[in-house]
């Protein structure tokens, strides 16, 4: 068996995050307290929907709870995985758990990624099912050029980010070819061009830090491949501007010998879309 944790990203936020998990690890609490200068579990206990959706609440609080779950998690069943992957925001959390950075280092690199990500040219995010990659970036590129692949989430759902008027109008852009158009409720273009100054301004940030190697394998969001020899600071610069290739990934994560997910954080998102991916992978298409 290959014991395989996976971190969602922010599409999995939601007011009341972390509630169980806040008294079992007081003093991270405190000192995530004294990173945001605010107290933790205020934030995602008590904000609105509306404040936990801007993108520097959304991000901390996400990567917080969810680096908290993974500690609960192995402490409860004694398991420390052998691979470890994260969508977006959530590949911080598995750096966390490979050792790259300890918790609060975590928490001070996505609190400024979150700033820098909050200051982008405004925009926003949508799944498109039914239309595969190829065809997505050939409609895109006809009639709505602005708009970037995002994250390829699973052979059926693509994520699409650009402008926010350009976002509103996909369901003209694409017709009928598209099953369905759904916007997301998240702060900003993600993983799109307009993301670009923040990957810049980011990269420098993360010179100061020393990010060690990680310890457990870690599956990076822009290679769909473990990091191996890549700087993790290059590799985290690249995926703010690049796709999350999140189909390629679970689908190399296949391969593995009795390859079983366990989805750590708040939410069940990255399960549904590994049913998903699974149920079209070539090596498990008789059996699912």
């Amino acid at each position: 068996m290959t014991l395989i944790h996976v971190f969602p990203g922010q599409g999995s936020h939601r007011p009341g995050i972390g509630r169980d998990l806040f008294p079992k690890f007081p003093h991270l609490v405190r000192q995530a307290d004294s990173v945001l200068g605010r107290s933790l579990a205020d934030l995602c206990l008590n904000a609105s929907p509306r404040e936990l959706t801007d993108t520097r609440n959304t991000q901390t609080a996400m990567y917080a709870v969810s680096a908290l779950a993974y500690l609960d998690t192995v402490r409860e069943t004694g398991l420390v995985p052998d691979v470890v992957a994260g969508h977006s925001l959530g590949e911080y959390v598995a750096l966390f758990a490979a050792g790259t950075f300890d918790f609060l280092t975590g928490l001070e690199i996505v609190l400024r990624r979150g700033e820098l990500m909050a200051r982008a040219p405004e925009g926003g995010m949508a799944a498109v099912m039914g239309v595969d990659e190829g065809r997505i970036r050939e409609i895109l590129a006809e009639r709505a050029p602005e708009v970037d692949v995002a994250n390829l989430n699973a052979p059926d759902q693509t994520v699409v980010s650009g402008p926010r008027e350009e976002i509103a109008r996909l369901r003209e852009v694409f017709g009928g070819e598209a099953g369905t158009v759904v916007p997301l409720n998240v702060g900003g273009a993600f993983h799109s061009r307009r993301m670009a100054g923040a990957a810049a301004e980011f990269g420098g940030f993360l010179a100061q830090y020393r990010l060690a190697p990680p310890r457990i394998e870690v599956i990076s969001n822009v290679t769909a491949l473990p990091y191996g020899g890549d700087d993790p600071a290059t590799l985290l610069t690249r995926q703010i501007t690049a796709p999350v290739r999140w189909s390629d990934s679970v689908a190399h994560l296949l391969e593995r010998p009795g390859p079983e997910f366990r989805e750590v954080g708040p939410g069940r998102v990255l399960t549904g879309l590994i049913a998903r991916i699974k149920a079209r992978h070539p090596a498990l298409s008789a059996t699912v």
